[in-house]
């Protein structure tokens, strides 16, 4: 028998096919969450859902079409029958996880932000339209911006012996983040906006086929790695990250964000940089179908990113009472396109020194919990039980956040 998890993430949607006996993973895809032109972010969907007469039904139509879609794609890839799949399991943040079953959504979109329901939900599949399983669980959401997807990515790592006090962060639209002390799980999620998963950006797109995932900058030579090989049709977050950090150690980004002119640049990257839509921009890629830049608006919405996910990281160290440099482990996630580099993490921002000392990457973090999930008996209560211990720490409004914020918008010295 056969079960099936999903990652539904407000960017992008991940899914995986797995057999229960082996534990064994049979296909994997992926695609964006065709939900995006109500927003790109979660308060913009939820807008949407509250003030637009028929948006709310709209959205979770388009994302349970979706998920059956890649459902079909992962039995068919396998060939597996769709009466071999006895489980599927789903993790989102609140607002997707809301929209997916059709729930009121205003409770998350005014204060106190509070889920209609912060347990687990196991329901027959046929409820949510879908013929590919017999049952759907969806994972516990302890607070209006901790869900699901928090606690999949915490049970996922729960399969090593964790160390106290250990972070966990998932860098994607939300920032959701994790601060485990051995007894509490204090959690919260920022505001970042889709920048990290390559959205809202000139040239950005998800980690999908033509993507720039990565790349080096050596003196005045650029190297870069496309998914699937091929011509670049964009940037993905990883590359977005690694990018502004080779620029900023070049000097070519200020303190502030500040592209500079060409007059300003001695080396050859100067022939790099040019008017994009009447502002500055560094191409990265150039041929007669068009090319692949960053612009100086790219680098703003990364550095409003990094600074909301670095305020909350600190709020959440300070109602914990745990120093920095406390930390035993910091475990990172996120569907950046390629594994990131702490030092460049620190570079941009995001992470102290200690911070870097101390950082892991886990793949796929929020999937391999919930495969994590479908593999193991008795896991809604063991999954229940972790959700239990979260207590959620509230950042809206927070004068230590928007302190922490402001401080952390340009990049360090």
């Amino acid at each position: 028998m056969y079960a099936i998890a999903f990652d539904l993430g407000t960017t992008t949607l991940a899914a995986s096919l797995v057999e229960r006996s082996s534990g064994r993973r049979r296909a994997m895809v992926g695609s964006l969450n065709p939900q995006r032109r109500f927003g790109a972010d979660v308060v913009s969907r939820l807008d949407a859902a509250v003030h637009t007469v028929g948006a709310a039904e709209e959205m979770s139509g388009l994302i349970r079409a979706e998920l059956a879609r890649l459902a079909n794609s992962l039995l068919q890839e396998a060939g597996v029958a769709a009466d071999q799949v006895t489980l599927a399991a789903v993790a989102g943040n609140p607002a997707m996880q809301h929209l997916l079953l059709g729930w009121p959504v205003e409770s998350l979109a005014r204060p106190p932000f509070r889920p209609c329901q912060t347990d687990g939900v196991l329901m027959p599949a046929p409820e949510l339209g879908w013929a590919f399983c017999e049952q759907v669980y969806l994972f516990p959401q302890p607070g209006g911006f901790v869900g699901g997807d928090t606690v999949a990515f915490l049970f996922g790592c729960q399969q090593q012996t964790p160390s106290y006090p250990s972070l966990y962060l998932d860098m994607g639209t939300n920032g959701e983040m994790a601060l485990d002390d051995g007894e509490t799980l204090w959690a919260t999620s920022a505001a970042a906006g889709p920048a990290f998963e390559g959205g809202n950006l000139s040239c950005g797109m998800a980690a999908l086929r033509g993507a720039i995932c990565d790349l080096s900058l050596d003196d005045d030579r650029l190297q870069s790695r496309v998914l699937g090989g091929g011509r670049p049709l964009g940037i993905c977050g990883s590359a977005v990250i690694r990018l502004v950090a080779a620029l900023r150690r070049t000097g070519i980004i200020d303190r502030s964000g500040r592209l500079l002119t060409p007059a300003e640049v001695s080396s050859n990257l100067a022939t790099r940089i040019v008017e994009r839509n009447g502002e500055p921009a560094f191409v990265l890629h150039r041929d007669a179908q068009g090319q692949v830049a960053l612009t100086q608006g790219d680098i703003r919405q990364l550095q409003l990113a990094k600074g909301a996910v670095r305020a909350g990281l600190e709020v959440l160290l300070d109602r914990a009472r745990i120093r920095c440099d406390a930390l035993q482990d910091l475990i990172l996630t996120g569907s950046f396109g390629a594994v990131l580099d702490p030092q460049d993490l620190k570079t941009v921002g995001i992470f102290s020194e200690e911070m870097v000392e101390k950082c892991r990457f886990v793949s796929e973090g929020a999937l391999a919990g919930v495969e994590r999930f479908v593999l193991q008996p008795g896991g809604v209560a063991a999954v229940e039980s972790l959700a239990a211990r979260c207590r959620v720490v509230p950042l809206s409004g927070t004068p230590l956040f928007e302190q922490k914020f402001l401080e952390q918008i340009d990049f360090p010295a």
